[in-house]
């Protein structure tokens, strides 16, 4: 007998006591079943590095040299401009043949026909007074001390147009590998360096970046001249070719 005077029937709550022991049960094994998540990557310690940049430089005499010589004509008929133009233009790449230029190292690089009007200070329409013609070769040689004669037959053959002067080096890739060798020797140098002074070692190498290269160098084109019965003279210098490289080093 319950104490309010009721009574309690037999097996009346078996039921939901078995649910609740199940319950129990159930949240209990769910509880033991959970695992521990594995460590995020950021709490993993951090490995030491250093990063260095080294520089390596090679000199060279230069071995070849481009030039671009040009004619600009003028006359009152385009007709008559390009006669002119074209009978300059065949003197010169004659010259430049003369001079023992292969065929395949002169290559024209400008053709224009152009009117050319008159000056006037007032709105009106201007009128054409005449035609320039422009044409221009471009070019390249290995004989670097032949090119001041060479500048002188092209005056001497009509060419009023002389651009600027490239010296350069026909195949930079030794000179290239030289300069990359020479300048990870400075970074591992450097870095070896700093790492004693830090009480560590150099481990492996992790990255390694390359900034320059080969670039020819220009001159400024001679000023344009009568012809001379000496060659024009010319300095070649020499060439610089410039690399760095930047490494990264895991320490130990």
């Amino acid at each position: 007998m319950l104490p309010w005077g009721g009574q309690l029937r037999k097996g009346s709550m078996a039921p939901s006591f078995k649910k609740c022991i199940v319950a129990l049960l159930v949240l209990l094994a769910t509880s033991l079943s959970i695992k521990t998540p594995p460590a995020l990557a950021d709490d993993q310690p951090q490995k030491r590095t250093i990063t260095i940049s080294g520089k390596g430089s090679v000199k060279a005499a230069p071995d070849m040299v481009n030039v671009s010589a040009g004619v600009e004509s003028q006359a009152p008929t385009a007709k008559d401009a390009l006669a002119k133009n074209t009978a300059a233009m065949t003197n010169v790449v004659d010259a430049l043949k003369s001079e023992g230029i292969a065929p395949e190292d002169i290559q024209t690089t400008n053709f224009s026909v152009n009117p050319r009007y008159e000056d006037r200070d007032d709105d009106r329409p201007r009128r054409i007074v005449g035609y320039n013609v422009y044409n221009s070769v471009y070019v390249a040689t290995h004989e670097i001390g032949k090119l001041g004669a060479i500048l002188d037959q092209l005056v001497s053959a009509g060419s009023n147009s002389i651009g600027g002067i490239s010296f350069g080096i026909a195949k930079p890739e030794e000179m290239e590998n030289e300069a990359r060798r020479l300048a990870m020797e400075d970074a591992i140098a450097k870095a070896k360096l700093y790492a004693e002074a830090a009480g560590a070692e150099l481990g492996p190498v992790m990255t390694i970046s390359e900034q320059g290269g080969y670039v020819p160098r220009f001159a400024a084109a001679p000023p344009m001249m009568e012809a001379t019965a000496k060659a024009v003279p010319i300095e070649p210098g020499t060439e610089k070719l410039d690399i760095e490289v930047q490494v990264t080093w895991e320490l130990k």
